[in-house]
């Protein structure tokens, strides 16, 4: 089985070793996205986690899949006074689709504006 290693046009290049993505048959594996340079990083964690999640639905749309096929997230969070508006926010960009999911708390991110990163697995069809 073929492993395809990607980066999407339409977002910024990684600065670092990774791709944007890396699909393995029928699963495509995202790596961390963040609202880093764009005008969502120095706003709350709800509107950085919409960003993001509009990130990821380029990355998926380039794959052939949709957000309705994400299987797990991961969110790492710097704080948690604003979980009930970043779990609104969540509710309104999985619709009907929630998908498995982990929330971690970590003591900061790699730019001290950033409040979320999430990484995330899709299933691809065909």
């Amino acid at each position: 089985m073929t492993i395809q290693r990607t980066n999407v046009p339409d977002l910024p290049a990684p600065l670092g070793p990774y791709v944007h993505a890396v699909r393995h048959g029928d699963t495509l594996y995202l790596s961390g996205l963040t609202a880093f340079g764009g005008p969502a990083e120095s706003g709350p964690v709800e509107d950085q986690a919409r960003e993001i999640f509009r990130q990821m639905g380029l990355v998926a749309s380039a794959h052939g899949t949709g957000m309705e096929n994400l299987l797990k997230v991961t969110a790492f969070v710097t704080e948690m006074d604003r979980v009930d508006p970043l779990r609104e926010a969540l509710f309104d960009v999985y619709g009907e689709h929630l998908p498995a999911s982990s929330l971690v708390r970590v003591a900061g991110l790699f730019a001290d504006g950033l409040k979320i990163e999430v990484e995330a697995i899709l299933a691809v069809h065909g």
